[in-house]
């Protein structure tokens, strides 16, 4: 009996980790998207620097808000992983053409997939289950 409260807080503990690493992405996301939607100086400023034209703000900023409420959604949030680590990538490359740093967005990417293995058991399985050596 002791060891099944054990997990249970244990798991209450892991689930709430993970909706504290997931919510840091996400709302670097959200808040983006925001930025983007009113068109503040600075975000005009980025774009113009990163070789966009003011004609792709507005889909930019739906992706952002669709990929972060994708992943904070349960039953979506490995789809919004997904399409959130594919938006990070072209923000990555981005960066890279013009010279910037890029260790911003993979950082964000790292978190994203963190925060979701905390958040989804069976992800960390999968994943510890594939880091295992094989035996021959």
């Amino acid at each position: 009996m002791r060891v099944t409260r054990e997990r249970t807080k244990s798991g209450k503990r892991r689930f709430w980790i993970g909706w504290i690493i997931s919510a840091m992405p996400a709302l670097l996301l959200l808040s983006s998207g925001v930025n983007v939607a009113r068109s503040a100086s600075f975000v005009l400023e980025g774009f113009s620097h990163l070789g966009y034209g003011q004609k792709l703000m507005f889909g930019i900023g739906v992706t952002e808000f669709l990929c972060a409420a994708l992943y904070l959604i349960p039953r979506s949030a490995f789809l919004g992983a997904l399409l959130t680590t594919a938006y990070l990538g072209g923000a990555t490359a981005s960066h890279v053409r013009v010279g910037d740093p890029f260790v911003g967005p993979v950082l964000v990417g790292v978190l994203v997939w963190i925060g979701l293995s905390f958040r989804d058991r069976s992800l960390s399985t999968y994943i510890l289950d594939a880091l295992k050596p094989t035996r021959k």
